[in-house]
């Protein structure tokens, strides 16, 4: 059993007489910690004992030596000689009984021989008292009475010992009253007897409470040896005391080993001459060693206090704490604290919020940034009534390159655009990258309005000129749109908007021009309302088709469903993009009547003209799924078609839990019941939370394209989110499908990283249903 198990139990509760005496050890703990010092001072004073006994004996040989026989007082002394010098060799061999532990067994012998020398004293006064030296008794029993007070008073005694020998000395006493009917002086026997235990019961208590406080301060200072060892070993911690001049004293090896030099030579040096480098010679400080020296000479404790070190030539961070050193009358000795070297920490620390701020690829400050700049310049422009100026950046031609020569290509264009517009910014200007292919420049103080017609030229100019990627020469062309602030926009989102139209304006005009913001640029907001027009009687006028792309088994490349995608091809405007249409179509809730167009054609096509071992996956949006009849809809589109459920595979987004969650649940186990398949598309890309997989039985999980080009280009974020999300997926009973895939390769990798399934370029492009048909007639062929 450990020390500190015991030591609560002193504190918590009193000792109790066994405790004291010895014959129980205090609390759980062992007998030698507390007892084991008091048996060892009983050799000390062995001698001394036999002196007083010896005393004590020629006392009672003076007063009955012609009253009793002689052979009783010689067998009597014989007796008591013969146990006291046993006594005495036991006494001499408690010497080192606190080193090499005290037993119970010990404690015994000792005692009992401690009981029969008190025994021998106690008989020796009856026999003496019958045979003839009753009228001495009282004389003979001081002498005695002398030798019981000596032991309970002494220190250099062993509790149970003692009480022991009182015990059985003043037994043999009383008997020896009682047998010569002195009762009164049987009764002062008893007293002195009862009065002489008490008083080695309490010396004893006085001197266990002392060694247990001994031994709680020894652990104490072992504890504190113990933490103060593993600090100083530890990798980057140290101790430092410096005194009232600053000079370093006590010099640890951590700290020596921090400072990289010995400790002769930093013993008695300036503390913070040793960590300014030469700006003790220049007086010029890093503010940090400013705040240590004024928190030095204020004499004030201070904790987690990060100073900048310069250590043999190179800059360290340290993270120091110090506690003001007075003595006893209150007078200042110096400062002692705790430091270590948080360099790493720092370093990281700051890699961290460069990551936050500036866009890895090039380098440049990021949207965030971006954003807090412009605000920067909005307040700056209000606070001095003066303009300031944002240019929004577009590269024409991009996604071409993008798409046909591949996400790396157009990456390393990417740093080369951003290695152009760097050398153009003056001093209170500053270029970002928003993402993507747009870019922005803010210009603090637009005073002078030609500056950003320069500015916008210069740029067009510049990244107009030919890009030498990979031993290709590339062309891409530059659209620039601006906006004044305050005058277009007295805030940030507002100022982000109006150049955003004039970008737009410059991309409609043909793009490489530059076009400034003017109220009538909300012509986008006019084309919205066009298209919402044009959109609520496309329905009525046939002008929707659906085209169908291919999902293949990943090990096989086996087809295994279409995509339906909805298309839309107006009389009036031509084609419209998916991704112009769809959100006016959301927003004005036309998508459900859309939505429901697209469920019963997909089905009516793949029930009449697709094997029955392909599905159909259909786009499903949230505002179509808050419908309350949204599980009659699917119903009647199977009813009608005739499709099996099991061949219908919906498909939702993540944003189907931001909105009426519980309804959009509901509607798709009432889908799941009918045997339908449910998949969420996206994934990872949105508002990803697994607690959507909590709430809802989903087959399949679809990798967006996003991941899977980060991962062709070996992305480890990129692999690791498709490596997490199949094993997710496996782990839940799902599928996984990888959208996005372009080439033989990317396949290959999709295979490897374990998805199921696989959508892209590479297995065919969005396609009419009657080439959809014709891959299924080549393979009846085929198989023919």
């Amino acid at each position: 059993m450990s020390e500190t198990n015991f030591l609560p139990s002193l504190g918590d509760a009193p000792l109790t007489m066994r405790q004291v005496i010895g014959l129980d050890a205090p609390g759980s703990g062992d007998l030698g910690r507390f007892h084991g010092r008091q048996y060892a001072l009983v050799t000390q004073r062995a001698g001394a004992r036999l002196i007083f006994n010896t005393f004590a004996v020629l006392t009672v040989a003076w007063l009955c030596w012609d009253k009793v026989p002689a052979e009783v007082f010689w067998g009597w002394t014989t007796c008591l000689a013969f146990i006291a010098g046993y006594n005495l060799f036991l006494d001499r061999r408690m010497r080192d009984v606190d080193e090499r532990g005290l037993t119970w067994e010990v404690m015994r012998r000792h005692a009992f021989a401690s009981g029969a020398k008190g025994g021998v004293w106690g008989g020796g006064l009856c026999a003496l008292a019958v045979t003839g030296a009753g009228g001495q008794l009282a004389e003979i029993w001081a002498a005695l009475a002398f030798l019981m007070m000596v032991s309970a008073v002494s220190r250099y005694k062993a509790p149970l010992s003692t009480t022991a020998y009182i015990i059985t000395a003043t037994a043999g006493s009383m008997v020896a009253a009682m047998a010569t009917f002195s009762f009164g002086l049987g009764a002062i026997m008893l007293a002195t007897g009862v009065f002489a235990c008490l008083g080695v019961i309490e010396s004893a208590r006085v001197a266990i409470s002392v060694r247990a406080a001994e031994v709680e301060m020894q652990e104490k200072s072992e504890t504190v040896s113990m933490l103060l060892r593993e600090f100083e070993d530890g990798q980057a911690d140290w101790l430092w005391q410096i005194d009232t001049k600053r000079r370093l004293r006590s010099v640890s090896p951590r700290l020596s080993f921090a400072m990289g030099r010995e400790i002769a030579d930093i013993e008695g040096k300036s503390f913070l001459q040793l960590i300014s480098g030469d700006g003790w010679k220049t007086g010029q400080f890093p503010p940090s060693l400013h705040d240590l020296a004024d928190r030095l000479k204020s004499r004030e404790s201070f904790s987690g206090l990060v100073v900048k070190a310069l250590v043999n030539g190179q800059v360290r961070w340290w993270e120091m704490s110090g506690t003001p050193m007075f003595d006893e009358d209150g007078k200042w000795l110096g400062f002692r604290g705790v430091g270590s070297d948080v360099t790493a920490q720092r370093e990281s620390s700051e890699k961290i919020a460069y990551l936050a701020r500036y866009d890895t690829l090039t380098q440049l400050p990021n949207r965030l940034q971006v954003n807090e700049s412009l605000a920067d310049a909005l307040a700056y422009a209000e606070k001095w009534r003066t303009r300031c100026a944002l240019l929004m950046i577009d590269l024409d031609r991009f996604k071409a390159v993008n798409d046909s020569l591949g996400h790396l290509i157009g990456d390393q264009m990417l740093a080369q655009v951003a290695g152009r517009l760097k050398p153009l910014m003056d001093e209170g200007e500053l270029c970002g990258r928003l993402g993507g292919d747009e870019f922005a420049v803010i210009i603090r103080d637009a005073a002078d309005r030609r500056r950003v017609d320069t500015l916008a030229k210069a740029i067009i100019s510049a990244l107009s000129a030919p890009y030498h990627v990979n031993n290709q020469v590339l062309y891409v062309g530059a659209s620039v749109g601006s906006a004044i602030g305050p005058r277009d926009g007295r805030n940030v989102e507002e100022l982000l908007r109006n150049a955003d139209l004039a970008l737009y304006r410059a991309k409609d005009e043909g793009g490489g021009v530059h076009c400034e913001y003017e109220p009538s640029l909300h012509s986008n907001a006019e084309e919205r309302r066009v298209l919402e027009i044009a959109l609520r009687s496309a329905l009525e006028k046939n002008e929707f088709v659906l085209h169908y792309q291919p999902v293949v088994d990943a090990n096989t490349e086996e087809l295994v469903s279409f995509e339906a995608l909805a298309r839309w091809n107006c009389e009036e405007h031509g084609f419209i993009s998916p991704a112009k249409f769809i959100p006016i179509a959301e927003d004005t809730r036309l998508i459900v009547p859309i939505g429901t167009w697209v469920m019963q054609e997909a089905c009516r096509e793949a029930a009449r003209n697709w094997p029955e071992n392909v599905k159909v996956n259909i786009n499903v949006s949230p505002e179509q799924l808050v419908e309350p009849d949204f599980a009659g809809t699917v119903v009647r589109a199977l009813s009608h078609s005739g499709l099996d459920p099991k061949r219908l595979e919906i498909e939702v987004t993540e944003s189907i839990f931001m909105r009426d969650a519980n309804v959009a649940r509901k509607a798709l186990e009432q889908c799941m019941a009918l045997g339908c398949s449910v998949a969420l598309d996206d994934f990872g890309t949105g508002y990803s939370s697994l607690g959507y997989l909590r709430k809802l039985k989903f087959t399949t999980i679809k990798v967006d394209r996003s991941f899977v080009q980060g991962a062709a280009q070996n992305s480890p974020e990129s692999l690791a989110i498709i490596r997490a999300v199949v094993a997710m997926a496996d782990s839940l009973g799902m599928t996984t499908t990888a959208e996005g895939v372009e080439n033989d390769d990317e396949a290959e990798m999709i295979r490897h990283l374990g998805c199921n399934k696989i959508q892209g370029y590479h297995f065919g492009r969005p396609m009419p249903s009657e080439d959809a048909r014709k891959i299924f007639a080549q393979k009846k062929r085929k198989s023919a």
